[in-house]
């Protein structure tokens, strides 16, 4: 289901409020508003505390007079005291803030800086937009991501951003194309025709680029998917190794370890294996992750940076493939930053 798209410098308290509220604020941008607070007919609190200090204050002058009244001076003291007393104690609190209040003043502060899913895209854009938030939502939710293995910190600063910068391209072509389509629903002239052709090749390279963003997004999610299904695999393979000593123990006790060795030693080979496997499924996510960020940029004066990714194309992102990049040798700190596995050998590993 697609979510209410916000700035992400809109404060997360209020992203969560217009995510949670996507109808209310359909309401309100065309034109609801809530019902304004009733009065507060209680008395305010200073005033109440003041008289009571006042009344205390009389009780304590008039114990010291002395007075043929005095009595009638100090009882009536008192009773305004008790009255003061049990306004203070009778006094409620005031009525917290309704949501649709809240969500008004937020909706109004924060006016351009959330997108309507039902309103601010066509059918196409929102296409596109399920798409991005589908790849952005898996890779924030993904265990690889939550473990460290990725750039988390980055992925959740960058990852909402692209979301934003996607959804905001994806409204501008809505209404562009929206009006385009009511400007020639009654037909033209060949002249008229003739005049629009390059509007509609401006609207095809618009939509174009920011489909290839989305691609890229969705090529970043696949390559943590393959790490993900790499980590579960490890996970298993982890488990069955620690079962191996069992094992052992049985084919000794019985007599058959002879025939059953070379089986468990390939065991630990695939354990090997799948390590490395896992590293360049990580790897590999990395590249695209890189590649969210666009070419670097040249510096002044001086020729441009050669391409050093993995089989960087010269029109497209680094191609996925299914082994490590070129340069494959690694230390045992690894260049990504993820922790090391268990079993890492303390030297680099042969070039594979």
């Amino acid at each position: 289901m697609r979510r209410v798209v916000v700035d992400p410098e809109v404060p997360p308290r209020t992203a969560d409020l217009f995510r949670r509220h996507a109808s209310m604020l359909s309401r309100i941008r065309a034109g609801w508003s809530p019902e304004p607070p009733p009065p507060n007919s209680r008395l305010p609190g200073r005033f109440l505390n003041v008289g009571g200090g006042v009344a205390a204050l009389f009780l304590v002058c008039l114990m010291f007079l002395a007075d043929v009244g005095q009595l009638l001076f100090f009882m009536l003291a008192l009773l305004v005291f008790v009255v003061f007393v049990g306004l203070l104690a009778a006094r409620e609190p005031a009525e917290p803030e309704t949501i649709e209040h809240e969500l008004y003043r937020e909706a109004r502060w924060y006016e351009g800086r959330y997108l309507l899913p039902a309103e601010d895209f066509d059918y196409k854009a929102g296409q596109l937009l399920d798409r991005t938030q589908q790849a952005i939502d898996y890779i924030l939710r993904s265990r690889v991501n939550a473990m460290g293995m990725l750039d988390s910190v980055r992925n959740s600063v960058m990852l909402p951003s692209q979301e934003w910068e996607i959804a905001r391209l994806l409204t501008k072509l809505s209404t562009l194309r929206n009006e385009h389509h009511e400007f020639v629903y009654g037909g033209s002239t060949p002249e008229v025709a003739a005049a629009m052709a390059p509007l509609e090749r401006a609207l095809a390279a618009s939509e174009a680029a920011v489909l290839a963003r989305v691609e890229a997004l969705e090529r970043y999610a696949g390559h943590v998917a393959d790490a993900e299904r790499a980590l579960r695999a490890h996970d298993q393979i982890e488990a069955l190794r620690a079962r191996l000593p069992r094992y052992e123990e049985l084919l000794a006790e019985s007599g058959a370890d002879v025939f059953a060795v070379p089986e468990i030693g390939r065991l630990a080979e695939d354990a090997g294996h799948l390590e490395q496997a896992l590293r360049d499924s990580v790897r590999s996510a990395h590249e695209a992750f890189r590649h969210l960020d666009g070419p670097p940029a040249a510096p002044p004066g001086g020729s441009p940076p050669s391409a050093s990714g993995p089989s960087a194309g010269p029109h497209g992102p680094p191609d996925r493939g299914d082994g490590p990049p070129a340069s494959s040798s690694h230390t045992p700190t690894d260049p990504f930053g993820f922790p090391p596995f268990p079993g890492d050998p303390a030297e680099e590993p042969p070039a594979r």
